[in-house]
C-alpha cells in the first residue's frame, strides 16, 4: 500500500466515524421524537447505542469501495448529482436499516415489559421509513461535507 493509499483509508475511517456519530445522533433523536416519549436519559442511551452500532458498521463495510464500486458497474460518473444520491441512497441502505431495527428492538423490548400493547413490525417499519428518508438527506448533506473537512490539501501537497 503507498502512501497515498494510506492516507485516503485514514481518511475513509474519519469520514465513517463523523458519519457514524452525525447519523446516530439524528436518527436517535428523530426516533424518540416520533415515538412521542422523548426522555433526555432515553435518548442519550440511544445515541450511545446506535454510535457504537454505526462505528461497528463503518468498520467492517467499507462504504467508500462500496459506493465506487456500484457507481462504476453502473457508469455513474463521480461528482454529478445523480451519483451522489445513489451513493447517499446506498449508505443510507448499508447503516439505517441495522441502526433503526436495533433501536426499535430496544424501545420494544422496554415497552413490552412496562406491559405496552405494542407489535414490534408495524413500529419498525414506521421507524424505518422516516429513518430511511431522515438519513439520505443527512448523509447526502453531512458526507461531502466531512469530506471537504478530512481530506483538505496542505501546503506540502498532502492531504490530512
Amino acid at each position: 500500500m503507498n502512501e497515498k493509499e494510506i492516507i485516503m483509508k485514514k481518511a475513509g475511517r474519519k469520514i465513517s466515524l463523523c458519519m457514524g456519530i452525525t447519523l446516530s445522533f439524528f436518527l436517535s433523536l428523530i426516533g424518540l421524537a416520533s415515538s412521542g416519549k422523548f426522555t433526555l436519559s432515553g435518548w442519550l442511551i440511544s445515541f450511545v447505542i446506535s454510535t457504537v452500532i454505526s462505528l461497528v458498521i463503518g468498520f467492517i463495510v467499507p462504504v467508500k469501495k462500496v459506493n465506487d464500486a456500484a457507481c462504476t458497474k453502473l457508469g455513474l460518473i463521480p461528482g454529478r448529482l445523480s451519483t451522489r444520491c445513489f451513493e447517499s441512497l446506498l449508505s443510507d441502505l448499508i447503516f439505517t436499516p441495522i441502526i433503526t431495527f436495533c433501536m426499535v428492538y430496544l424501545a420494544f423490548s422496554k415497552a413490552v415489559s412496562m406491559g405496552a400493547p405494542v407489535r414490534f413490525l408495524p413500529m419498525f417499519l414506521h421507524s424505518l421509513a422516516i429513518c430511511m428518508i431522515a438519513g439520505f438527506i443527512l448523509i447526502f448533506i453531512f458526507t461531502p461535507l466531512f469530506a471537504k473537512l478530512i481530506i483538505r490539501p496542505q501546503k506540502n501537497g498532502k492531504a490530512v
